[in-house]
């Protein structure tokens, strides 16, 4: 499956618009209290353990983005937007979500 943020795929026609298409990964609040007791993963100014679990949470979203635009008998998905934000308690989580448009190539 194509996805893309653009609104086309070069060379490519698109034949049927499906539908807008959507998924979503929350971070609990255990990734930010390792992440905080374990600074000493911090290299340069960058936690490898944080961006590992974005980076993991980012391709569970775009699986779900993915999944929900075959069952709508897409084979691609244009204009995909990723998202981040703090929610819960006290910011105590991350929510990573994706959207985008299902479409059927030609």
């Amino acid at each position: 499956m194509i996805v893309s943020t653009t609104p086309s795929i070069e060379g490519r026609e698109i034949r049927e618009y499906k539908g807008v298409v959507a998924g979503e990964a929350i971070l609990g609040s255990h990734v930010f209290r390792d992440l905080f007791a374990g600074i000493r993963d911090i290299v340069g100014g960058r936690s490898g353990s944080y961006e590992k679990s974005l980076r993991e949470a980012r391709a569970i979203a775009l699986r779900e983005v993915m999944e929900e635009a075959e069952k709508l008998g897409g084979n691609a998905v244009v204009g995909i937007d990723i998202d981040y934000e703090v929610i819960g308690e006290k910011g105590s989580m991350m929510m990573v979500s994706v959207s985008g448009t299902a479409v059927t190539l030609a």
